[in-house]
């Protein structure tokens, strides 16, 4: 933990959990970026994952000299907390030491943001990750969707690729939330917010 982060007094992540649906149909969606960034984090820090016990993809290993489970829920998107909660219980981590990885259609598409707690939003496995910990009380750390060109539904657009021209501003965004990810996870969310957060904010939209 960073000089910044000691001397603020906080307490460092335990856990992150990645939001989006299980099955291979899924998998490129945008609705499973948050997945994908955690298939990322896992590689990166060489996790074994599992899927006993718990109705959850899961594995846990030292990060930073301090053990981080990993977390993807596979309740589908809009059963989340039910798994999270579960498991969040049995390892006995609190809510507001889980960072939490979705994606967000009121974000600019290819934006991330970190975020120390907050509502909804509209966001499904959010609303049952806030039903299910009883609380809204846990970071998240936010990938920018936007919102559809072609007037599809949201329901539609979430549940599909990105659209070809986007692609590879996508896995951009997804490179950078990992790096957001491990600077988290090295250093504390207030570290990382100031770090990113203002570095997002600059950013001029894609075009």
């Amino acid at each position: 933990m960073n000089d910044r982060c000691r001397d603020a007094g906080e307490e460092t992540i335990l856990a992150v959990i990645g939001l989006g649906n299980p099955g291979n149909q899924y998998d490129n969606t945008r609705h499973n970026a948050g997945f994908q960034v955690v298939d990322g984090l896992v590689r990166l820090y060489s996790i074994g994952m599992q899927e006993r016990k718990f109705r959850a993809s899961w594995g846990s290993g030292i990060v930073e000299g301090r053990k981080v489970l990993f977390v993807k829920p596979l309740t589908y998107m809009n059963r989340s907390g039910e798994a999270v909660g579960e498991i969040l219980k049995y390892f006995e981590i609190p809510a507001r030491l889980a960072l939490v990885i979705h994606d967000d259609l009121d974000l600019p598409f290819s934006r991330i943001r970190i975020a120390r707690q907050g509502g909804a939003g509209g966001h499904r496995g959010i609303q049952s990750l806030i039903d299910h910990l009883g609380t809204r009380d846990f970071p998240r750390l936010k990938l920018g969707i936007g919102r559809p060109k072609h007037r599809e539904p949201v329901e539609t657009f979430v549940l599909q690729p990105p659209y070809s021209e986007d692609r590879e501003e996508f896995e951009k965004m997804k490179a950078r939330a990992e790096e957001a990810a491990r600077a988290v996870l090295s250093s504390c969310l207030s570290a990382a917010m100031n770090d990113y957060n203002r570095t997002e904010a600059g950013k001029s939209q894609p075009e």
